[in-house]
């Protein structure tokens, strides 16, 4: 079963999440192109493909190497 200590954390990090969502939904300015400093700029959906793609192997590799690597006897000191 779940702990107290646990329990509290994931208590206090839902909140943390969703107050800060809603805060940042909330602080947004309205977008109107008289008063946008920055252009808008769309990217190539293959672009988009590959980037996403690699940011999802990057995660499972960081993963694999801490839950399923095995040191050799020999690198431990």
């Amino acid at each position: 079963m779940f702990s107290k200590k646990m329990l509290w954390g994931s208590l206090a990090s839902l909140v943390l999440l969703s107050g800060t969502s809603t805060v940042a939904l909330g602080e947004m300015p309205v977008h109107s192109e008289q008063n946008s400093r920055f252009q808008h700029i769309e990217q190539p959906l293959g672009l988009k493909v590959g980037v996403a793609i690699a940011g999802l192997a990057l995660i499972g590799l960081e993963l694999w190497w801490f839950l399923f690597y095995v040191a050799d006897e020999s690198d431990c000191p």
